[in-house]
C-alpha cells in the first residue's frame, strides 16, 4: 500500500506550522508536507521540524496562485505516493487595516489569494484524494460576520444549496470588479476584500462538499471550512487571543476525523463546533 501523505499549503509559519506540529504529534501515520511559495523559508523550516523529533516532514515549493506550481505538486505527489489523504488549505493574506493599497487592488489580491489560490490548489489535487480523505479549507469567522452585512440578495445566493461552483466564481469577479468601480457597497457587498474572500472559501466548501456527494459516494471523504479564531501571527498581530497551537487544534482535528465518521461535512466549524450558516 501507497505510503499516506497530507499537504498543508501556506506551511512554513503560523498557523500552518502549528498544523504540521500538531498532524505529526497525532500520530498521522505517512508524511506532512510542508508547503511554501519560498524555498528557502520552508526548506529552513523542515530542517528546523526535524531538529525538533518531526522525522515525517517534507518540503514542496507550492505558488497558490500560480496553477503550473499546484500542477508540479500533483506530479509530485502522484509519483512519490500515488495519492492524497490529507489537504490543509491553509494558505491565506490579509492587507492590514493601515494598508495603503486602494480597495480595489486590494480585494482582487486578496480574492486571487485566498479564494482562487485554494480553488487551484483543490482542482489540481482533488483528483488524488484516496477513498477516506480529509481536505480542509481555512476559513474564517469573518466569513459569517461578511455574510450578514451583505444584501438581502446576495445572501440569499450564497446560502443557496443549488449555487454552483461556476455560479460563487462568478460572484467573486462581480465583487472585485465592484470594488475597483467603487460601487461595492451600493451592490450590496460587505467593505472588506478578506471577508468576501473567506465568504467564497467557505461557500465553496459547502459546494464542493455537495460535488463529492455527488460524484463520489461511499467513499468517505469529509470536507469542511473552519475558523481557527484570532490568532497571534503575521496576518492577526500580537495582540491576537489565541496562540497558532490553539488556533491549529480546529484544523487538526477536522484533518483527523476518524475513519467511517459521515459528519461533519461541508460545515463551518469554529472551536470544534458546526456554525450556522
Amino acid at each position: 500500500m501507497s505510503k499516506k501523505v497530507a499537504v498543508v499549503t501556506g506551511s512554513n509559519k503560523g498557523i500552518g506550522l502549528a498544523i504540521v506540529k500538531g498532524l505529526c504529534k497525532a500520530g498521522f501515520g505517512g508524511d506532512v508536507l510542508v508547503t511554501a511559495r519560498n524555498e528557502k523559508l520552508g526548506k529552513e523550516t523542515v530542517e528546523l521540524l526535524k531538529a525538533e523529533g518531526f522525522g515525517n516532514v517534507v518540503f514542496h515549493l507550492l505558488n497558490i496562485c500560480d496553477q503550473t506550481s499546484c500542477l508540479e505538486l500533483r506530479k509530485f505527489l502522484e509519483t512519490n505516493y500515488g495519492g492524497l489523504d490529507v489537504l490543509v488549505n491553509n494558505a491565506g493574506i490579509a492587507f492590514k487595516v493601515n494598508a495603503t493599497e486602494p480597495f480595489g487592488e486590494q480585494a482582487e489580491v486578496t480574492m486571487r489569494t485566498n479564494f482562487w489560490g485554494t480553488l487551484w490548489v483543490c482542482h489540481a489535487l482533488f483528483p488524488l484524494l484516496r477513498p477516506g480523505a480529509r481536505v480542509v479549507n481555512v476559513s474564517s469567522f469573518v466569513s459569517k460576520r461578511s455574510l450578514d452585512k451583505c444584501s438581502p440578495e446576495l445572501q440569499t445566493k450564497f446560502r443557496s444549496t443549488e449555487l454552483s461552483e461556476e455560479d460563487l466564481c462568478a460572484l467573486m469577479a462581480e465583487f472585485v470588479s465592484a470594488a475597483q468601480n467603487g460601487d461595492h457597497e451600493i451592490q450590496g457587498w460587505p467593505n472588506t476584500a478578506y471577508g468576501a474572500s473567506k465568504i467564497g472559501v467557505t461557500v465553496l466548501s459547502r459546494i464542493q462538499a455537495r460535488v463529492l456527494n455527488e460524484t463520489r459516494a461511499g467513499d468517505g471523504i469529509l470536507l469542511n471550512a473552519c475558523c481557527p479564531g484570532w490568532v497571534r501571527t503575521d496576518l492577526a498581530g500580537p495582540n491576537a487571543t489565541k496562540s497558532p497551537e490553539e488556533g491549529a487544534e480546529t484544523p487538526v482535528y477536522l484533518a483527523l476525523l476518524p475513519e467511517g465518521a459521515k459528519e461533519p461535512h461541508g460545515q463551518l466549524v469554529w472551536d470544534k463546533i458546526v456554525q450556522e450558516w
